[in-house]
């Protein structure tokens, strides 16, 4: 069978030739996008981010908008297209247009690859300082009605991996690499899911504690502004540790669950639960877990504080750990309370391997910080996508489960000079599940002419 031009050939199946062709029209593989749009509208995030930022481009000559832009790189990014050079391609298509406040037909492409990455290179320190407090607020805002009893904040150090000549990389001994090292900041209303308070650059070569306190005391102003008397209570591995933390939270009625480094001293004061451990692992052969207290006072603390001594021994071999504490409780409950941080790594996963967050190939460190919170903003619209599908199969689902099953999906744009249609597959089996988040959203409120 000759093949005709623009014409593909599959082949043929029961004497019928399969054909086919590159002429159905605007089809975008992004639909969901639309779900998203919708949700943001009632959310706000990055209409609350525009706002912060400062437009210093002539009027007369501008094309696309600010929130334009910032709203197409944060939809591209949510989708996976977390590259700039990306949108010389998206700048066309009908969903993305839709969803940034364009007719798919009717109105002109998107932004290309230079115009954002001027954007990204635009942001001054001060725009930033007032982005990353538009994610507390927005924290604060879904939650504002309640009450809260507890609210805990998880802290963690990531390596961001740096190439070539990048301000304030730095070569960090723990990753073997160049890299910088976010702190990302995560927080649980009584025992909810984590939704994310910040995101900060820090130069590569730095302790995983650096301006953790200062970032601390900012969100502890904030919280107990909005809910004066809720607990606070904040969680980090060994990286921060840190005397002057400790004797912030103190002093400021902050609770801490904090893991310390294994050392010689530790493992003296442990010895004795561990030699009972290790005696009834050789007496049933099943693993071994028991959780007690002591007093553990460092050469750099000015008096004794509790400590969790963990005393495991499995078929690995031993597991002692230690965590210091001003929390009260039973020492199990409260271990199992630090152990549960682990929930935020996943978080992080999803960040980096879903919302390439560590895509900070900027020269400039500012554009670098800029592109951690754009990305910030991607993870809290799958945050709140994924709080709406409670009671649905996908309640607990990761990112990237939410990107392949509600975002990528087909659809058929078509302009008519009275309507924008949208055309779904018929066969689509999450239609359900689009039904029940649309109708808890409510109608969509009027949008906006021009």
């Amino acid at each position: 069978m000759t093949q005709c031009l623009g014409q593909l050939d599959f082949g043929i199946l029961h004497r019928k030739p399969i054909e086919g062709r590159f002429d159905a029209g605007d089809i975008s593989s992004d639909g969901g996008l639309m779900l998203l749009a919708r949700m943001e509208s009632e959310l706000g995030l990055l209409q609350e981010l525009s706002n912060c930022l400062t437009d210093t481009r002539q009027s007369s000559k501008v094309v696309h908008r600010l929130p334009e832009l910032l709203t197409q790189r944060v939809y591209q990014i949510v989708c996976g297209y977390e590259d700039c050079n990306d949108a010389d391609d998206l700048r066309h298509d009908p969903i993305l247009k839709l969803c940034v406040g364009r007719l798919p037909d009717s109105q002109p492409a998107l932004a290309s690859q230079p115009t954002l990455s001027r954007f990204e290179n635009s942001i001054d320190v001060d725009d930033l300082w007032a982005m990353a407090s538009v994610f507390v607020d927005v924290f604060i805002s879904q939650y504002a009605e309640s009450k809260p009893e507890q609210i805990i904040l998880d802290f963690d150090a990531t390596d961001d991996p740096t190439h070539g000549q990048q301000q304030l990389s730095g070569f960090h001994g723990y990753y073997d690499t160049h890299c910088y090292l976010p702190l990302i900041v995560t927080a649980q209303v009584d025992g909810g899911p984590h939704e994310l308070l910040a995101t900060l650059l820090r130069k590569g070569k730095c302790h995983a504690g650096h301006r953790a306190t200062a970032v601390l005391k900012l969100l502890v102003k904030r919280l107990r502004a909005q809910w004066p008397s809720v607990q606070i209570v904040i969680r980090g591995d060994s990286g921060f540790a840190k005397p002057r933390l400790f004797d912030w939270c103190e002093r400021n009625g902050v609770k801490y669950l904090i893991g310390l480094v294994t050392n010689s001293r530790l493992v003296t004061l442990g010895e004795r639960y561990m030699a009972i451990a290790r005696a009834e692992y050789a007496e049933t052969g099943e693993k071994v877990r028991h959780v007690h207290e002591g007093p553990y006072k460092a050469d750099s603390w000015p008096y004794y504080r509790r400590v969790l001594i963990k005393s495991e021994v499995m078929d690995n071999g031993e597991n002692p750990r230690f965590v210091v504490t001003n929390l009260y409780g039973l020492p199990g409950d409260l271990y199992d309370l630090y152990a549960m941080r682990g929930d935020m790594e996943n978080r992080i996963k999803e960040l980096k391997r879903d919302l390439a967050i560590d895509r900070t190939s900027c020269h400039r460190f500012v554009a670098n910080q800029f592109r951690l919170l754009l990305h910030g903003a991607a993870f809290v619209l799958m945050s709140f996508l994924r709080k709406l599908l409670a009671g649905t199969e996908l309640a607990t689902a990761q990112v990237c489960t939410l990107q392949r099953k509600l975002l990528k999906v087909g659809v058929l744009v078509t302009e008519s000079f009275r309507r924008v249609r949208l055309a779904f597959a018929s066969s689509y089996p999450l239609q359900d599940i689009w039904r029940h988040l649309l109708m808890k959203l409510g109608p969509p409120r009027p949008a906006e002419s021009g």
